[in-house]
């Protein structure tokens, strides 16, 4: 993560704005000439040319009665806020801090150009690696207090899992020691394929309630770090530490890990891209579930395992009996029987996980959030293949079977604990992908955008891959604003509401490089002007504008409104 001297061009021809914070802790902008912002070696940053920094320029002007350098915008309807995901390895797998100073540059920055806060990995492969109930926060204790100092905002996520066998996993960094050794006691503590592979990313979801970690169980184990962290951040909760964004499973998301790439572990017959994955329920507790549920819906012939016919982790949907569009498994009695149960049991997990995490929570206002997956390859297909091994029944209409909306009952779920559901494909059009993989990450963002409008669910963005194009960072604005500003139709799903916030992946050196640093910081400033809805009006006394009415547009234009 080493970031040095980090410098990037305005825009030629234009002036910039300069954002600051006022007392009141809102942004306020102010416009300086065309010049080079630079950040030094100690975060020291500056236009060069920049008469109004040096108190010459527009500093002290006024236009139509309104002090250019005093103005605060005032909004009927706040801008989305973006935030920044600090690196996977912001501490290193033995509890320090990583580069230290090219932190606190990247965050001096960040604040600088009016970034609301960032997004922090919780891992409990290194909080608890010396074993249960032995925390370790001293780095992350240091992180956070760097991140208070600059004044921003941090979404914490509690990350119950293993980083490494993922897209865009560049490090590894394993669950703690103590529970791999629990792992091998108990082998049905981890997910498990059909070929008896075990999935050591994260713990199944049917040893949830399993004594199995040093006598507790997963669930007391989540439960106990979460305390331990709120006891010791208690002073930041509601106030630095604004969102608490609960792991559910592989990268956080819930769901399966039914495409594990496995970079650093690599096993036969593991997942690439575009492949359906795989279904994973084959570890005992997960059989004994399905058998329970068989019997329950009057055929215990289906309980005995998953599907026979669905390929393997790189087949395609067409190659399948399962997953074909016409005539496949999915689409009869029994493969509805069986994706309702195995997405339920997801459905369930988040349930328990949200419900757990709320009572550890409650009062100490902080928002509270759970992460889905982008599965949107095989999307503009019947069978929605990827989205079934990795747990969303999600269908097309079938011959046998309705539509199925896959991504409301996990909405549900949030809306019963007012909870934020974070998703990411952001910025993604359907053509950045290959035409025969039929990839939706367009109709897949909406779909999930208005399951969360109808149930009133603020949802959270991120963007899949780091991009600092144009085009991107266009497609990130118009998503993020939202469609207009009916709130019945909001809640009628018809359009579309503006995000609760945006996440940004990743802060990194190629961010900080000349022309990706400025590209963002013009994305920020766009986002503040192109979100909101701002209040024409500048109150003074008695609700009234300082200059007696609204300010013109020719003032409007002057002050980049």
């Amino acid at each position: 993560m080493a970031l040095g001297r980090s410098c990037a061009r305005g825009v030629a021809g234009t002036s910039a704005r300069r954002t600051t914070r006022g007392k009141t802790g809102r942004l306020k902008r102010t416009r300086v000439g065309v010049g080079r912002w630079c950040v030094g070696e100690r975060g020291e940053r500056a236009w060069s040319g920049d008469s109004g920094a040096r108190g010459g320029g527009m500093r002290g002007r006024a236009v139509g009665g309104v002090d250019l350098d005093a103005y605060e915008p005032k909004y009927v309807r706040e801008p989305v806020p973006v935030y920044v995901m600090l690196p996977l390895n912001v501490v290193t797998n033995e509890g320090e801090v990583d580069d230290r100073a090219g932190l606190e540059r990247g965050l001096r920055a960040l604040s600088e150009i009016g970034v609301e806060g960032v997004m922090i990995d919780v891992w409990w492969g290194i909080v608890e690696r010396n074993g249960p109930k032995k925390y370790d926060w001293a780095a992350y204790r240091e992180i956070i207090d760097m991140i208070k100092a600059e004044g921003l905002k941090v979404q914490a996520v509690m990350s119950f899992h293993a980083c490494g066998a993922n897209v865009g996993d560049v490090v590894e960094i394993p669950l703690p020691d103590w529970v791999l050794e629990a792992g091998e006691k108990d082998a049905d503590l981890f997910f498990t394929d059909q070929y008896g592979y075990r999935n050591p990313e994260c713990i199944s979801l049917w040893a949830d309630n399993a004594l199995t970690l040093a006598g507790r169980t997963p669930m007391n184990t989540y439960k106990d770090f979460m305390v331990s962290f709120k006891k010791t951040f208690k002073e930041e909760l509601g106030t630095t530490l604004t969102e608490v964004a609960v792991g559910c499973g592989p990268c956080g998301e819930l769901r399966y890990p039914a495409y594990p790439e496995n970079k650093f572990a690599q096993k036969a017959s593991q997942w690439r891209f575009p492949g359906i994955g795989e279904f994973q329920c084959y570890d005992q507790r997960a059989l004994v579930s399905l058998a329970r549920a068989a019997s329950e819906a009057g055929h215990i012939e289906w309980g005995g395992s998953g599907p026979h016919d669905t390929g393997g982790y790189n087949n395609l949907p067409y190659e399948t009996g399962f997953f074909r569009y016409d005539g496949g498994s999915w689409d009869s009695d029994y493969g509805h029987f069986f994706l309702e149960w195995y997405s339920q049991e997801l459905v369930n997990h988040g349930d328990r996980m949200l419900e757990m995490t709320k009572k550890v929570f409650k009062n100490k206002g902080v928002t509270l959030a759970i992460k889905c997956a982008g599965v949107h390859w095989w999307y503009n297909t019947r069978s929605h293949a990827a989205e079934l091994t990795a747990g969303y029944f999600n269908t097309r209409a079938g011959n046998m079977t309705p539509e199925r909306d896959g991504y409301a009952p996990i909405v549900r779920v949030c809306q019963k604990h007012g909870a934020r559901l974070n998703f990411t494909c952001v910025e993604m059009y359907d053509s950045d992908h290959p035409w025969y993989c039929y990839c939706g990450p367009e109709g897949l963002l909406r779909q999930i955008r208005s399951a969360c409008a109808r149930f009133e669910v603020p949802f959270a963005g991120e963007n899949a891959l780091c991009r600092f194009d144009q085009i991107a960072f266009d497609k990130i604005i118009k998503n993020c604003a939202g469609e207009g500003n009916d709130e019945e139709m909001w809640r009628e799903g018809t359009i579309l509401p503006p995000m609760a916030c945006f996440t940004f992946l990743r802060f990194n050196s190629e961010l900080f490089s000349p022309g990706a640093f400025e590209s963002f910081r013009i994305f920020v400033q766009r986002m503040r002007d192109e979100t909101g809805l701002l209040d024409t009006s500048v109150p003074g006394e008695g609700g009234k504008s300082s200059a007696g009415e609204h300010i013109s547009s020719e003032s409007r234009v002057q002050l980049g409104l």
